[in-house]
């Protein structure tokens, strides 16, 4: 958090932040932009896969969040209800899109600066690395748009925003055990998207190494499948 941000007599006390963002307050609403914009921008990104949409998207659910923020309830969570909002705003542009047949392709390639979720971490790694890194970004955004959004926004709250069942239900609006089966089958789904280009990227190094090294490699096969999804969501890689 910034020097700015933690001087601030609210910043550390949710229910004193509602009632200032209540009052109208513009410091206020400027830290829940600071604060909450990239856990918003990634989560719709995640739901849309395409940046110059999520960014659109983000900008919507912060202007429906200052325009709506008197009916919000003292005692529920500011961070379930603004990726409620979220989550309907992707949810009503998919629609939106659908029903406009739109077929557009974005010249926007690179994101605007503190909004990219998903970049290559600058680790002294080669440029091959780097374009493998990217691939399987690409690939995991591309499964994410493959599994049926019920499911896609259960798995994304759960594996990518870090967020407990009991939060995701309440985003999501269901029981707990409706979360849990749902993550379960969009897990499933994506594994099944994933796993033959996983597949053809530990081939060939099992081929190369000798054998304590390929059997590290197994070690890292069986690594869970949401470690696996986080990775190639926010750049870590999967090497």
């Amino acid at each position: 958090m910034s020097e700015w941000a933690s001087a601030l007599p609210w910043a550390e006390d949710e229910a004193e932040l509602v009632t200032e963002l209540q009052s109208g307050s513009e410091a206020a609403f400027d830290w829940l932009v600071t604060h909450y914009h990239g856990p918003v921008y990634n989560l719709i990104l995640g739901m849309l896969g395409d940046v110059s949409d999520a960014a659109d998207a983000t900008q919507e659910v912060f202007l429906k969040s200052f325009r709506g923020i008197q009916g919000f309830r003292q005692g529920s969570s500011l961070k379930t209800w603004l990726y409620r909002i979220a989550i309907r705003e992707a949810l009503n542009q998919k629609r939106w899109f659908k029903r406009h047949k739109r077929n557009e392709t974005s010249i926007d390639a690179e994101p605007q600066e503190g909004q990219a979720p998903i970049e290559v971490r600058d680790r002294a790694a080669t440029p091959f690395e780097q374009l493998e890194t990217r691939e399987i970004q690409n690939a995991v955004q591309g499964a994410l748009q493959q599994v049926p959004e019920v499911f896609r926004s259960a798995v994304i709250l759960r594996d990518l925003e870090g967020l407990s069942y009991e939060e995701v239900a309440e985003i999501l609006e269901c029981n707990t055990g409706t979360v849990k089966s749902r993550i379960l089958r969009g897990r499933r789904a994506l594994k099944e998207i994933l796993e033959p280009l996983l597949s053809e990227r530990e081939a060939p190094r099992r081929r190369r190494a000798p054998a304590g090294a390929a059997l590290s490699a197994g070690r890292e096969a069986n690594t869970s499948f949401g470690t696996v999804l986080r990775r190639g969501a926010t750049g870590e890689g999967l090497s």
